[in-house]
């Protein structure tokens, strides 16, 4: 008999799994169920990497594709036995600072917050009615990518309107949570002597943010009300004066599903170069257009960080994370180029290697990759759930 827990990051057309033992980071098995529907794929992965060929399945819902991958991870674990399901979600408005086992009562107030995320909340809980259909009495819980931020200050927490509207819920929440919970915890092991001090984690992806850490605790962050704030995405915006907003309404007439579409799909790195969201892509492009694009993302990087390090009253440290952050070295060293006055230089040698450890010998601010493993964090909070503690290493 094999006991294990399982981990599901529910998209619109996508469906992220990570199969974990009770005991041990390292998972069973991970995958991808992609373009749920007529064309859906699934794709899963051994513990070693190697792939396993799917059993076969309805990949046309969540619930199919969930069912189908079950089937693959029992005929590779005979015997095995599901404790409990971990599901990120990504809002968990000001209630929830902590995951949190699903009861109909939850889902009620989670299904409430949609407005605030509508691309992403209702897919999230469309994967928990799946899962709990999928396996029937067994414990569902919630991780929230807002609930690491729930400790701001609330000068970081609030935007200057009338104070109903943030009785109303309209306040900063952030996003990406479960990362920044996971590069904290992370460094504990890594640069223990870092850990409590004052970090800026950048978290850069086709979605990205930053997070200002001290001690161990969300201090300020990029993002806000929703998860367009900030940086310039892959298809997101990223910061934009209300003003541009108001002017698309006034003036060009456009309703809030077409301004919804521009902020959050054609924007971004894509709406800047023309060509693509993919950074990969527009490194190699070559045009112009995509190499502004990759200035303009560089360039609000470099702000931001200095605005995280004012939030703390300065740096101690400065940590990738993310697609971008644990793997473009073009992208690292351009951030860093101009961050000398905060005493950061990166050795270059180093960031072509790819190196845990950017930064040059005697640099004032350390520079590291920690490549981020929400779904770690996600299996630890489903694997509390049902008393388990299943931290040690594999």
């Amino acid at each position: 008999m094999t006991e294990a827990v399982l981990t599901l990051n529910a998209g619109s057309s996508s469906l992220k799994f990570a199969l974990f033992p009770v005991r041990g980071d390292r998972p069973l098995a991970t995958g991808l169920a992609d373009r749920i529907g007529p064309e859906g794929t699934l794709r899963l992965k051994g513990p070693d990497g190697a792939p396993i060929d799917p059993a076969a399945g309805d990949l046309t819902s969540h619930a199919g594709a969930i069912q189908a991958a079950l089937d693959t991870f029992r005929r590779e674990h005979p015997g095995l036995v599901l404790l409990s399901v971990g599901h990120r979600v990504v809002h968990g408005g000001d209630g929830y600072a902590a995951p949190v086992t699903v009861t109909e009562e939850v889902m009620g107030r989670l299904a409430g917050l949609a407005p605030f995320a509508p691309l992403h909340q209702p897919h999230n809980l469309a994967g928990i009615r799946a899962a709990m259909a999928a396996f029937p009495g067994v414990p569902q819980v919630a991780c929230f990518d807002t609930a690491f931020h729930r400790n701001h200050p609330w000068v970081a927490d609030t935007y200057a309107l009338p104070r109903a509207m943030y009785d109303e819920g309209v306040r900063r929440y952030g996003f990406h949570g479960l990362s920044y919970e996971y590069v904290a915890g992370a460094l504990m092991r890594i640069a223990p002597d870092l850990a409590g001090r004052r970090l800026v984690v950048a978290h850069l992806g086709n979605g990205a943010s930053m997070c200002a850490i001290e001690h161990g605790r969300a201090v300020a962050t990029t993002m806000g009300f929703s998860a367009l704030d900030g940086l310039a995405m892959g298809t997101r915006s990223g910061q934009i004066d209300p003003g541009v907003l108001l002017y698309l309404i006034e003036q060009k007439g456009m309703a809030g599903a077409e301004i919804s579409d521009l902020l959050y799909r054609e924007s971004g790195l894509l709406g800047l170069s023309g060509l693509s969201n993919d950074m990969r892509e527009l490194e190699a492009a070559g045009t112009p257009e995509a190499a502004e694009a990759i200035d303009y993302f560089v360039y609000r990087c470099q702000r931001e960080i200095g605005s995280m390090a004012a939030a703390m009253a300065g740096i101690d440290a400065l940590v990738f994370a993310g697609g971008i952050g644990e793997n473009s070295r073009l992208i690292r060293a351009l951030i860093c180029e101009r961050l000398g006055w905060i005493g950061i230089e990166i050795d270059s040698a180093r960031n072509a290697a790819n190196d845990t450890v950017l930064s040059r010998e005697g640099s004032r601010t350390p520079v590291l990759v920690v490549p981020t493993n929400e779904e770690l964090v996600i299996a630890r909070a489903a694997r509390a759930a049902v008393g388990l503690s299943g931290q040690e290493a594999a």
